[in-house]
């Protein structure tokens, strides 16, 4: 299930995943064709295939066996990894209705993949520690609600969101909703710590580090939390505290629909069909993470805006691993790192198939973007924690 030929490649990890779940082993080709998975030969499989449209072929043992010693070659960049066991997905995501939509949701639904959904209430019960893997979905963990004061401050779904976070802030016996955002922030990164995986997108990944960044430290302006923001808050930062991101520069004033320095969205003045991202290419035999989160038919990928769109690497620390760049604006869009046992994903922008996906805006129908490689690899970190452990060589 590979390449060009595939007719559904987002359906096809839906099928991955549906099989490790009926205890069936799938081994992960990396490379070949575009990233393939091989798996043993069950009828139930083939017309589970055929009924989500999904491109198979049934090959003879003798193939497979020669399609191995292929990939073992040590002069080709392949390898294959097996898949065990599906992994338990979380989506920190609110109950209510939100005036836009998650990718990842978006795409679990579509390739048929369960998931539970958390929030602020089961994270702070410390009920995440059931799950393998989580996604933040649009979030903004500083306590700023998104920063959509200026422009949406009398819009029922804003007033909303602010008095529901408010309650559920003091339930769970917080004094602001910024503090709560903490605690949930500090759970999930013990989570990571933990050996979790974590992945989020758009403003989940820029907003969790500056508040892990400010923890103890007031950031917010008036309106959002009733007293000023601490004049003195950029000092106070603590870089060491944060996954991914320093030495950036918070925007303190309350009505700049922008966090800190972190995001390049304003860099993104070319015209949508010259936007575009590429991703790096690894050591499948040395680099298997990075390799496995990078699995895809194209080494170039639509790029897509977002509140946050993707990262200045000047901002990046040093030991974190860029898997896609935007050489020319000098970003990086889709980046990954370890912490504790646990490994993480940020992946910048909103809607791979959106290019600016506004508020209001319909969901993406993704019947019309099977084979879309900005998907496949919010689907590489599904499977990704699936895998049999083989320890990275840096």
């Amino acid at each position: 299930m590979g390449d060009g030929e595939q007719k559904n490649h987002l359906k096809a990890y839906g099928i991955a995943f549906w099989i490790l779940q009926n205890d069936i082993e799938v081994e992960w080709l990396l490379n070949y064709r575009g990233g393939s998975f091989l798996i043993k030969h069950y009828t139930t499989i083939e017309e589970e295939c055929i009924i989500r449209g999904v491109t198979y072929e049934i090959i003879a043992n003798v193939q497979a066996q020669k399609i191995k010693s292929e990939i073992a070659d040590p002069e080709v960049n392949q390898e294959i990894v097996k898949l065990e066991k599906a992994p338990k997905i979380a989506v920190y995501t609110p109950g209510g209705k939100q005036p836009w939509d998650d990718a990842v949701t978006m795409v679990l639904t579509y390739a048929e993949i369960p998931y539970d959904k958390v929030y602020d209430r089961e994270v702070i019960a410390g009920e995440i520690i059931k799950y393998d893997w989580l996604h933040l979905h649009h979030e903004d963990f500083t306590g700023q609600y998104g920063k959509f004061y200026r422009n949406y401050k009398n819009a029922e779904w804003y007033r909303r969101q602010q008095r529901e976070t408010e309650e559920m802030a003091t339930e769970l016996g917080f004094d602001k909703v910024s503090q709560l955002k903490l605690g949930v922030a500090k759970k999930i990164k013990e989570f990571t710590a933990g050996g979790g995986f974590l992945f989020t997108m758009c403003s989940g990944t820029d907003s969790y580090d500056i508040a892990l960044a400010a923890d103890g430290v007031d950031i917010c302006d008036y309106m959002y939390d009733g007293d000023p923001a601490d004049p003195a808050a950029q000092a106070k930062l603590d870089f060491n505290n944060t996954f991914a991101f320093k030495d950036f520069v918070l925007k303190s004033n309350p009505l700049e629909y922008e966090f800190s320095s972190i995001d390049a969205t304003i860099s993104h003045r070319s015209p949508e069909s010259q936007d575009k991202f590429s991703l790096f290419e690894f050591s499948a035999k040395w680099d298997v993470v990075p390799t496995m989160l990078c699995q895809s038919h194209t080494s170039i990928v639509k790029g897509f805006m977002g509140q946050t769109t993707d990262f200045y690497t000047k901002y990046i620390k040093s030991d974190v691993l860029i898997m896609g760049e935007n050489k020319a604006l000098g970003t990086a869009r889709y980046i990954h790192g370890e912490y504790g046992k646990g490994q993480w994903t940020f992946y910048g922008g909103h809607d791979p198939e959106d290019f600016r996906h506004y508020v209001n805006d319909p969901p993406t129908d993704l019947n019309l973007f099977p084979n879309s490689a900005g998907y496949r690899l919010i689907l590489n970190n599904i499977l990704f924690p699936a895998a049999k452990k083989k320890k990275q060589k840096t």
